[in-house]
Parts: structure tokens; sequence; C-alpha cells
């Protein structure tokens, strides 16, 4: 099988044609950083016509997952290098939707992550946080703290994960305010463990800050692998950040 190892801002996947179903136990051994490609997950990119290709995703334990913000843009930055679309925008189609992109002549990506939303009245503290359920197509359950990067995110991040109010586990979002026009953010997503990026954690985190007028519609989300433009339009939320491939090989 030939493969392309991508990454955007540091979160690392597996990308291959489609249309093919891989089996986790597959996925989970390509994810393994010591014995396998290594990666966070695998996302399977098939053509659907000359503006639009099909993307799917799982998480590197193998579980599948509604939305990659990522992943959304290597796909899009793949199915360009690969001459899968004919013009830099284009439609993916996801689980949750389609969602248009902007392929930018450095290899940047603008994309649609998808539409915000709040769980109704959904406040939790769980291992000492206050989290909000909220969801970008996928879930999230977004905490801000003083320091995110104080937070012990290995340890909390799995307990709220499994916790019984989330039946299908959840990212875990920490995030520090640090101006109108920034937020520092750490991740840890379901089935991986903490990243260093999760757009989708950006893109909720950035959404339920702006709704309570900390911050403004444009806002930087700084990870741990670098910086993400989010901008919010209503309930729908953009993103702007890079995508680029690593290197090829065979499995």
């Amino acid at each position: 099988m030939d493969f392309v190892k991508m990454e955007g801002l540091g979160n690392d996947f597996v990308v291959i044609d489609g249309p093919v179903s891989p089996a986790a136990a597959d996925i989970a051994a390509w994810c393994d950083r010591r014995r396998g490609i290594g990666a966070d997950g695998v996302l399977v990119v098939t053509p659907r016509g000359d503006a639009r290709v099909q993307m799917e995703y799982w998480n590197a334990d193998g579980s599948p997952a509604e939305m990659c913000g990522n992943g959304l843009r290597c796909v899009a930055r793949y199915a360009i290098d690969r001459d899968l679309v004919t013009t830099p925008e284009f439609v993916v189609e996801t689980p949750v939707g389609e969602r248009p992109v902007s392929v930018r002549p450095d290899g940047a990506v603008r994309a649609l992550v998808g539409s915000f939303s709040e769980s109704g009245t959904d406040t939790y503290e769980l291992a000492g946080y206050k989290l909000d359920a909220v969801s970008m197509g996928n879930p999230h359950a977004v905490t801000f703290v003083h320091d995110c990067y104080a937070v012990p995110v290995d340890a909390v991040g799995p307990i709220v994960e499994g916790d019984d109010h989330f039946p299908e586990r959840t990212n875990v979002d920490f995030g520090t305010i640090v101006s109108s026009e920034r937020i520092d953010l750490r991740v840890w997503e379901r089935g991986v463990g903490e990243t260093l990026a999760c757009a989708t954690g950006a893109a909720a985190t950035a959404a339920l800050a702006h709704r309570r007028g900390l911050t403004g519609s444009r806002v930087t989300v700084m990870l741990p692998g670098g910086p993400l433009l989010v901008e919010i339009e209503g309930d729908q939320v953009w993103m702007e950040g890079p995508a680029s491939t690593v290197f090829r090989g065979q499995v």
C-alpha cells in the first residue's frame, strides 16, 4: 500500500487513497510511533469529481472520528498535490457534511471547520476543572484556565475523555485567554492523547470564548505545534493554517 505522511501544525497523519476501509488493528499498527509509521491518525481520500473529494478519518487507536480539522487541511493539500481536483477551491465531503476549502499558492489552507454549538446547559466539574460540553461536529469539553501550560493534561485528559457524561468520549480543551486576539491552547484528543495541535479544539475554544465576549471574532490560537488563525462568522467557524507532506512510502 502506498501512503503519504502529512502534518498540520505537528498533528500528523498517514494518508492513503480510497475507497478503502482499513481495519482498526491496521490503523493502530500504522500509527505506532515505535513499530509503525507513526501518526495521530489515518486519513482516506477518495475522489468525487473535478471539484470534490471525500475524507474519512480514524484516530490512532483505530476508532473512527466524525471530524478532524488539521486532517481536513491535509486532505485539501493532498488533493491538490495529487491532481484529484482541478481548482484550488473545492469541497471536501466529511461524515458531518460538506466543507469548502481553498488551497493558497504558499500551501496554506483556509477551510470551514463547521458549525459551533453548545450542548444546552451542560457544564461539568471533573478532576477539579469546570468544563463546557460543546460541538464542532465532534464532541469537545472546553475549560478556560489561568495557565494552560501548567495543567497536567496527561492526568486530567483521560479522566474527562472517558467520563460517563460523554458516552462517545470527548476531546478536552484547556484554553488560556491571552488577549482579545489570542488564545493559548492545549488539547487532549480522544483516542490519541495530547496532540501538538487540534483544529476542531481551536475552533471550539475560540467560538466559545467569542460567544462569552472574551475575544473578538478573529483569533490566533497558539497551539504547541504553532499558530492557527480562527474566524467566527455566526455559528460558522473558519480556520487558516499550514499543511505539508513529510514523506512518502509503502507498507
